[in-house]
């Protein structure tokens, strides 16, 4: 297994993913568990474990993730890189960087406390704000780097006009972005100027919430109140009919393989970008072990090639995109790579 960097970070080249051991996927396993299933992708060779202070909100208290990952990580603290995420809120408004330093510092010292640490690796703000300026989130960050407080820092949900805002002032470790087979947004901007800039890519639902793992069907049940994958567009009954042909590909590779889907899905992933480390998240611990997995699996030029260009010949229905601003509202660039795409959503239908 080859180290990734996140900027000067050194991790491995898959992350985990933490938030399903709080909430988003219904049912949550017992604390043991997740602390077990945290543990044992550490001594498989997992460096990087990846939360936030929000993760908890529909079961449990905000704060809930953060404080079971720093407990799962107490004993191995200085061995792996813990990345937390904060919101600014919707409410807030920018008068000063001194006001959003006193209100980052309140965020910074609340998952401190809660990851049992007195540092964190990698210090994400969860979603760029209409009211804040990023530069003056950048500015901040820049303090708590010299203070010793973060060792990085990173954008999540952002396009690469504004990442290049905020590097300019801070240079940026890692952008959290939503990228896999079926999102693929980035690779127009986001991943250009993060490889030549030396910031890391850390895709978030890099399987499609399940989907390239084939494991979700049109039988899948998503009523559970607290099951997000409802409202993802590629797990409605008609998307996942409709992306069948991208299944059955990624399923004719993982029998050529002796692999899984969702390890062929990671491994197109890593082989595409030297920078990109993506984060898959489960509450099940065959499931992360099989995604840690897929480091293992190496695929040649030519099988690479291939499934690139079989890739580019399937039509994806169901998009999420970059969604950058915290209020939800699609930037101009969003707005106008939404309306070039052809979707097809039940509202379509």
């Amino acid at each position: 297994m080859e180290k990734r960097r996140l900027g000067s970070i050194e991790v491995s080249p898959i992350g985990m993913g933490c938030m399903a051991f709080s909430h988003g996927y219904g049912e949550v396993p017992q604390e043991a568990y997740a602390i077990n299933a945290i543990q044992r992708a550490h001594e498989y060779g997992c460096t990087l474990f990846d939360t936030a202070e929000g993760y908890g909100q529909q079961q449990f208290y905000a704060g809930h993730n953060e404080q079971l990952v720093g407990k799962a990580v107490s004993g191995f603290r200085h061995e792996v890189v813990v990345a937390t995420k904060f919101h600014l809120g919707r409410e807030t408004v920018y008068e000063s960087d001194l006001r959003t330093e006193w209100l980052m510092r309140q965020h910074l010292e609340h998952s401190l406390r809660n990851l049992r640490t007195d540092y964190i690796d990698l210090y994400y703000l969860h979603r760029v704000s209409r009211h804040v300026p990023v530069e003056a989130v950048a500015r901040v960050m820049g303090d708590f780097i010299r203070e010793g407080l973060i060792r990085g820092w990173g954008l999540s949900q952002v396009t690469a006009r504004t990442l290049q805002r905020a590097h300019e002032v801070t240079p940026v470790s890692a952008v959290q972005n939503i990228y896999s087979m079926v999102e693929r947004d980035c690779e127009a901007e986001v991943l250009p100027y993060t490889l030549a800039e030396g910031i890391g890519v850390v895709p978030f639902s890099p399987v499609a919430s399940g989907l390239l793992s084939g494991r979700v069907t049109t039988a899948t049940d998503f009523s559970h109140p607290d099951d997000v994958r409802k409202f993802v567009p590629q797990l409605t009954h008609q998307n996942i009919e409709a992306n069948q042909p991208l299944l059955d590909l990624l399923g004719d590779y993982a029998g050529r393989k002796g692999a899984t889907m969702a390890q062929i899905a990671l491994a197109w992933m890593l082989r595409k970008q030297p920078n990109v480390v993506p984060i898959p998240g489960s509450r099940n611990l065959d499931r992360i072990m099989e995604n840690l997995g897929a480091w293992d699996i190496v695929l040649s030029d030519a099988e690479f090639v291939a499934l690139e260009r079989a890739i580019e010949g399937i039509e994806i229905y169901g998009h999420r995109g970059i969604e950058e601003y915290e209020d939800g509202s699609m930037s101009d660039w969003h707005r106008e790579k939404t309306k070039a795409n052809k979707l097809q959503t039940d509202t379509e239908k």
